[in-house]
């Protein structure tokens, strides 16, 4: 017996309501797994395109006390 027909097993019995909130559980977790899987696919899909343009950057070199004596910062 699957679990599918264990489930319905339990349900079958209990009153419409109850049954109601077991059928809306069902969905409400069916609904977050397919979340989750699209984050996923997004989340792969980001990492590709940084792979993709991985070592291209080259920082500039700067010095820091520089930066702050500007004479717009006196």
């Amino acid at each position: 017996m699957g679990i599918a027909e264990r489930i319905y097993e339990v349900v079958k019995d209990l009153p419409e309501a109850t049954a109601a909130e077991v059928l809306d559980y069902a969905k409400t977790k069916r609904a977050r797994a397919a979340e989750v899987a699209a984050q996923a696919a997004r989340r792969t899909a980001a990492l590709a395109l940084l792979d993709k343009h991985a070592g291209r950057f080259r920082a500039m070199r700067f010095n820091r006390a520089e930066l702050y004596d500007r004479a717009g910062l006196r």
